[in-house]
């Protein structure tokens, strides 16, 4: 699988666990890693067949707009989500660092989340609840 990274993109969110820290933006540096086959892209030299990371940027830059979090546990799995729903990478690592902890360099999260699953459906739905396929149904 191919992988496109954004490393250390700057943004300013309301982000702490206490008021006063969510106050005002707070510096934070996300990085991703987007697994997508861009084998299409390549040989057609064509934007249309990755992932466009000037607009991953540009949603990420805008992403906390009247928004706040208490945890950057959270901020990750939503930012994940949000990409992933948006863009629809194969698999996407999200990596927030904070410098909030004096003597630190930066405190940091890292997620990873797989692919999308399809919708389930009513026959799926109906043999996961009955543990199995019945016996004559196969």
């Amino acid at each position: 699988m191919d992988t496109i990274i954004i490393s250390d993109l700057e943004v300013h969110y309301h982000i702490g666990v206490p008021d006063e820290e969510r106050a005002k933006p707070q510096r934070l540096l996300i990085s991703l890693e987007l697994d997508h086959d861009f084998s299409r892209a390549a040989a057609a030299d064509d934007l249309t067949h990755t992932l466009n990371y000037d607009a991953i940027c540009q949603r990420l830059k805008n992403f906390g707009d009247g928004r706040s979090w208490k945890l950057i546990e959270t901020l990750a799995v939503h930012i994940a989500e949000a990409i992933r729903l948006e863009f629809k990478p194969a698999r996407i690592r999200v990596i927030i660092k904070k410098f909030i902890i004096p003597g630190t360099q930066f405190v940091a999260v890292r997620i990873e989340r797989g692919p999308l699953r399809p919708p389930e459906t009513a026959r799926e739905r109906v043999m996961r609840q009955i543990g199995g396929v019945p016996g004559g149904m196969r």
